[in-house]
């Protein structure tokens, strides 16, 4: 289940309902709008091997990495938010959610950078030409 933080503006959401990239967002779909941070863990805990992405740089915390779970903090403008959440879900790395479960991601124009439950090194995956 990919989930949206609040903080990913309208136009993006549906330019992901256009690509049907499916996907539930906070303070729409689930919770309440306005949800403390501290609050989205415990949730993310009772969805179905969730994908949480946001733009807020709180999430990206090696300390987050959990096994239920992928945070990925989308490090990139607002107007590039759905490319961005597209081309990660395309990337063979993190294409399916066995693959993304267990990480805390930072998407960036220049790639991902990445910690794994389990490793203590910063990971890097490049984008596909």
């Amino acid at each position: 289940m990919n989930v949206l933080d609040e903080n990913i503006v309208a136009q993006q959401c549906r330019q992901l309902e256009e690509w049907r990239i499916p996907f539930r967002q906070i303070g729409r779909h689930l919770s309440t709008h306005g949800t403390l941070d501290k609050n989205l863990i415990p949730l993310l805990h009772r969805l179905p091997q969730p994908t949480f992405f946001t733009h807020d740089d709180d999430f990206f915390e090696a300390a987050l990495c959990h096994a239920h779970y992928a945070l990925v903090y989308l490090d990139v403008s607002d107007r590039e938010t759905a490319e961005f959440v597209r081309r990660f879900l395309k990337h063979p790395a993190f294409n399916t959610q066995a693959k993304r479960r267990g990480i805390v991601a930072r998407v960036r124009t220049g790639g991902v950078q990445f910690w794994r439950k389990g490793k203590s090194d910063l990971q890097t995956a490049d984008w596909e030409a």
